[in-house]
């Protein structure tokens, strides 16, 4: 057996992911903060697991370039969904969220439709994001289920400045592209 006939684990972490959303929100939603922080904890870890096996094993497919970024917009957006609706983070938190992963699901569709169909590779500036955003629902999540009050008032708008900065550096790569993509029609 070669270390290819176990090219599928990412794709399958990424499922794992995608299958532990729904316990997730239903937790939050019910109250049991402690037990969604563990499921949240869980579901992050398989994300960073994926991407280290499809990296340092060379685990790449076609699926996991659609499925994994997929699987994080919709651990993030669901958790900051559920959130919200239970009044843990403000509403610019929530719109700025939402927004820029819906502009960067569009953009990317249009990127895939007019440019070329291979999937977008994110930037670093995108995993950042992604990262703070894992970090500050585990915050959140941490707080509400050890009642722990503390103000994360900066914490808000750090995540709205990168997560704003992510979004303006996706656009100018896609209107680059785009200009590239004319220039040589």
């Amino acid at each position: 057996m070669t270390k290819q006939n176990f090219i599928f684990i990412p794709n399958l972490l990424s499922i794992a992911r995608i299958g532990l959303i729904y316990p997730i929100l239903n937790s939050v939603y019910l109250g049991d903060y402690l037990l969604g922080l563990i499921y949240f904890l869980v579901a992050s870890l398989t994300d960073a697991l994926d991407g280290f096996l499809a990296r340092k094993m060379n685990w790449f497919t076609d699926l996991g370039k659609i499925l994994d970024p997929v699987a994080d917009k919709l651990l993030v957006i669901g958790t900051i969904f559920v959130l919200w609706i239970n009044a843990f983070i403000p509403l610019y938190v929530f719109v700025i969220l939402i927004s820029r992963d819906i502009l960067i699901l569009l953009g990317a569709a249009m990127h895939m439709s007019l440019i070329t169909d291979a999937a977008p590779s994110p930037n670093i500036l995108g995993k950042f994001t992604t990262g703070i955003q894992i970090f500050y629902i585990a915050q959140i999540l941490i707080f509400e289920a050890f009642s722990i009050n503390l103000n994360l008032f900066w914490l808000d708008w750090l995540l709205v400045l990168v997560t704003s900065s992510s979004l303006l550096v996706y656009a100018l790569d896609w209107f680059k592209s785009i200009q590239e993509h004319h220039e040589e029609s």
